[in-house]
């Protein structure tokens, strides 16, 4: 039985009228009715007499009405408790991210978060996987976003979303109306993150699998750093396709013909299991809420959830 249900039955019997019902619950008389109706058939009994303009409580609907009433009284006073507590009661979160998820569904995460858990307190820390994982374990963060789970009897994680890693360059240094193989690539200077870190990672397989190796790498631990270097046009380099929406439409940066794509980009939120967890898993419910969201907002085929 609704909540909804509840509300609606009782608002009836105050306002002894389908159309003032509807007019106060922000809905149609035929909803109204259909409402009615349902508890009606789920109780098993008539709960209301209409002959006419004539509106009356059976001896079951009088029953109903207390029962309702007590219900719904209980759950005003469990809310107000309930908000009381979270209003004393301040909590820190302290979540990790990397540059791929701050530009894309972070900051609708965030706000969502301002809005519907006021009593929370974020910190927000920018980092590389390597050290975001390294910092849940020594329990510096309750809530990471990143390539590598953090992997242990306390931690939980989950794949957020997926993104679509596609090559670009400026047009200073690429044709975009070529097709560049495996070979073409690894002639050219490439701009990635350190050895060592998970988008690196993909990167090597990427050209030892066809034995080739790249013959020029510059290194940046910095997302934003990365799309700069490859626009003034010092190399072309593998990088979500969303978070260069923009340079790619104001011709800043082309995508890169490909005869082999590169694998996509996994965004995985790992969290702590005993801390905060009421908390937590809200937050975890959000974010995948506003991950979901914002893969609904472009395209498919660049931002996806498995």
């Amino acid at each position: 039985m609704r909540i909804l249900d509840m509300q609606t039955f009782t608002a009836l019997v105050r306002n002894r009228h389908f159309g003032r019902t509807a007019q106060e619950l922000s809905t149609t008389q035929p909803a109204i009715s259909s409402r009615l109706a349902a508890l009606e058939q789920e109780l098993g009994h008539k709960l209301v007499h209409r002959m006419g303009t004539e509106f009356r409580l059976t001896p079951e609907g009088e029953e109903v009405l207390q029962v309702f009433q007590q219900v719904l009284d209980n759950l005003d006073t469990l809310k107000t408790k309930l908000d009381n507590l979270q209003a004393k009661a301040p909590v820190l979160l302290r979540i990790g991210a990397i540059d791929s998820v701050i530009s894309t569904w972070m900051p609708a995460l965030v706000e969502a978060l301002h809005q519907r858990m006021p009593h929370l307190k974020i910190e927000l820390t920018v980092e590389s996987t390597k050290r975001l994982v390294h910092g849940m374990h020594k329990g510096e963060f309750d809530l990471i976003f990143a390539v590598d789970p953090a992997v242990g009897d306390s931690f939980r994680s989950f794949v957020s979303c997926v993104l679509q890693m596609i090559w670009v360059g400026s047009p200073k240094l690429i044709d975009p109306e070529r097709t560049y193989s495996v070979d073409d690539l690894a002639r050219m200077p490439i701009v990635t993150f350190p050895k060592g870190a998970p988008p690196y990672r993909q990167i090597a397989p990427y050209f030892q699998d066809e034995q080739v190796l790249a013959s020029k790498l510059t290194s940046s631990n910095s997302m934003f750093a990365i799309i700069n270097l490859i626009i003034d046009g010092f190399g072309v380099a593998a990088i979500p396709k969303v978070i260069v929406r923009r340079e790619l439409a104001q011709g800043l940066l082309h995508q890169i013909r490909v005869s082999k794509h590169f694998p996509p980009l996994p965004i995985i939120g790992s969290y702590q299991s005993s801390t905060h967890q009421d908390v937590i898993l809200q937050v975890v419910a959000q974010a995948q809420q506003c991950a979901l969201n914002y893969c609904a907002s472009v395209d498919p085929s660049t931002a996806w959830l498995v």
